[in-house]
């Protein structure tokens, strides 16, 4: 609320004194919204000119800020919870602008926050039946520099501010949502540069399905979720139901049983293996092809956490890791852009088919994920463990690789993006089961609901499926036909290249860039580029010099350093035929049975939620 001094142009000598709860401001003699005048300490003003102080105050915030953008909402407000600060708020096209109002100068007291970094905005009152005075709250993560380390991460910044011009506690409210409300609309409005294209209309998801694993990583999953994510998605005004997971597989069968008309979304606090679980989930029900298209969400809270750590990566975001991760992976999924992802199939000699939506391996990066098993109490730390007792016995094993090489034309053939938006119903409808209790979230309307919560282990296991025998590769399995395989026990088709080597340390295929938080395994990879990268190592490499390159993957800068043992290529198809008797593969870091396996990516199968 502030007094404005306004001049009737017939009457110049009349000053009246009126007090204005927004301002809405007129540049270039265009009106951009109407003003709204609050009251009138004199008598009713006959007329306004067609600028005024309000109209110097807008264009004297926009010119401070160095925008060109036009302020289409000014006002000026009390800061919630200290009615002793006052501030002059603007609202653009691209900011919001938050001025101190005190004698110092106007830049030491300025805030110019970006609707980029706008996860939510709302209005409420508070329940003082006393106090007619509504508020909003606008909240933001923008990337800033750490306290006390060096590089840049999301931090939270809210603003809430006070709205009591009139006594109507209706009409303050009202005034309150019509600011959350453009702000909402302007932060949705702005668009992103993503692999050569504009993403835009930008919505939040509403009803979302989250699943958590108790037991992934440190056992931590659901802390993470009571201090960050919960906050986070009641300040966007997600609408979500929590399930905690009971068993390995649980995720599996939930979703492949479940009504996925409840949800417009199914995110996952976890490690890889449980979305591993879900899109598997997804791809066994008799209806895949519209249960594929459910976008998927992935905040880290395992070990690993390969996936997020690209997400973030495709983001453009400098390297984060633990918490900060966390959040950075929370903004994304506030923001609501879907996009889609590469999923591989996975042929094995005696399992149904799998799909897989980050790595095959086998050798080296296999034996140190699952014998690094025993450490998962202490987290990431067990992998650097697991390297060096492995880098300690370099293993050799013996097989046949094979693969379809990915064309340069076919690497860069960019199909048309089916780029989707969450969109959110105006009132939420049932949310899952009887068995899911319903509880009000502690700041927004939405109410979210929680599944009883089991804390059994959920760690990796084999578990050996029903065999299956086939003539052909796909025939009578769910999902989407394989066009380049073979059944296992056929020869190669002839334009497929046989790698003359039989003895490898590793064998690598990676469909996205991280294969864990801090290993930079595919630099170039992205969601939806219908490859795999496939890494092999050929035997006779050093101690010292695997060392290296485990190192250099760290930044991503391992083909930088030109070891003749590192072969990397492209390809849309492979078989590995593995000769050695024993050894360990992995399926996103899952354990699948050992033998023969050959795999087939699907461009853009499924759909992610990537901000």
């Amino acid at each position: 609320m502030f007094d404005l001094v306004a001049i009737n142009a017939r009457q110049p000598t009349v000053r009246r004194r009126l007090t204005i709860h927004s301002v809405h401001i007129i540049q270039s003699g265009k009106l951009c919204e109407s003003v709204t005048l609050s009251s009138c300490r004199t008598h009713p003003c006959p007329g306004l000119p067609s600028r005024l102080r309000m109209d110097q105050r807008g264009a004297e915030s926009d010119r401070n800020t160095g925008s060109t953008s036009l302020v289409t909402l000014y006002g000026e407000f009390t800061v919630t919870g200290n009615r002793k600060v006052r501030c002059a708020v603007s609202l653009t096209e691209k900011d919001l602008i938050v001025q101190k109002l005190t004698s110092a100068p106007a830049g030491r007291n300025k805030l110019v926050l970006s609707l980029k970094d706008c996860v939510g905005c709302r209005a409420y009152r508070e329940n003082d039946s006393a106090d007619p005075a509504a508020y909003f709250a606008a909240y933001f993560y923008p990337a800033r520099r750490r306290w006390m380390m060096s590089g840049v991460s999301r931090q939270k910044v809210e603003q809430s501010f006070r709205l009591a011009a009139l006594q109507d506690p209706r009409a303050n409210h009202e005034e309150a949502e019509k600011w959350a409300r453009a702000v909402r609309e302007r932060s949705a409005r702005q668009q992103y540069p993503r692999d050569g294209m504009l993403m835009s209309d930008l919505s939040r998801p509403c009803r979302m399905m989250l699943l958590v694993n108790p037991q992934s990583g440190k056992g931590q999953a659901l802390t993470l979720y009571n201090k960050h994510i919960q906050q986070m998605l009641s300040e966007a005004g997600v609408l979500h139901t929590l399930v905690i997971t009971e068993r390995q597989n649980h995720a599996r069968e939930l979703v492949r049983e479940a009504d996925l008309s409840q949800w417009d979304a199914i995110a996952i606090l976890s490690g890889d293996g449980l979305l591993y679980e879900v899109i598997n989930g997804l791809l066994e029900r008799p209806d895949w092809e519209d249960a594929i298209q459910t976008p998927l969400g992935v905040l880290p809270g395992g070990s690993g956490n390969a996936l997020a750590a690209s997400i973030h990566h495709y983001s453009g975001a400098s390297p984060v890791s633990g918490e900060e991760l966390l959040v950075s992976c929370g903004f994304l999924l506030c923001k609501g852009l879907v996009s889609p992802v590469d999923l591989v199939s996975i042929h094995l000699s005696s399992s149904p088919r799998l799909f897989s939506f980050l790595s095959l391996a086998w050798g080296f990066i296999a034996d140190v994920d699952i014998e690094s098993e025993k450490y998962r109490h202490i987290g990431a730390v067990r992998f650097t463990i697991g390297t060096l007792l492995r880098l300690a016995s370099l293993r050799v094993y013996r097989g046949r690789l094979a693969y379809l090489p990915a064309t340069e034309d076919y690497s860069n053939k960019r199909g048309v993006k089916n780029n989707m938006t969450l969109q959110c119903p105006n009132q939420a409808s049932s949310l899952g089961p009887a068995s899911l209790l319903c509880c009000p979230s502690r700041v927004s309307p939405c109410q979210n609901t929680y599944h009883n919560y089991c804390h059994s282990n959920n760690s990796i296991k084999l578990r050996r499926m029903e065999s299956t025998s086939s003539h052909s590769a796909t025939k009578g399995l769910p999902g989407p036909p394989d066009s380049l395989l073979l059944p296992l026990d056929q020869p190669l088709p002839s334009d497929w290249v046989v790698v003359q080597e039989e003895d490898f340390v590793l064998v690598l295929a990676m469909y996205q860039s991280h294969l864990a938080e801090d290993l930079l395994a595919a630099p170039a990879a992205t969601l939806d580029e219908g490859i795999m990268h496939l890494f092999y190592i050929r035997a006779g490499i050093s101690r010292i010099a695997m060392l290296r390159l485990l190192l250099a993957m760290e930044k991503g800068a391992h083909l930088t350093t030109n070891c003749q043992h590192l072969v990397h290529t492209k390809v849309r198809a492979l078989r590995l035929e593995p000769y050695s008797p024993k050894g360990i593969m992995t399926v996103d870091g899952e354990v699948v049975e050992y033998g023969p396996v050959q795999a087939e990516v699907h461009r853009g199968l499924a759909r992610l939620i990537s901000g």
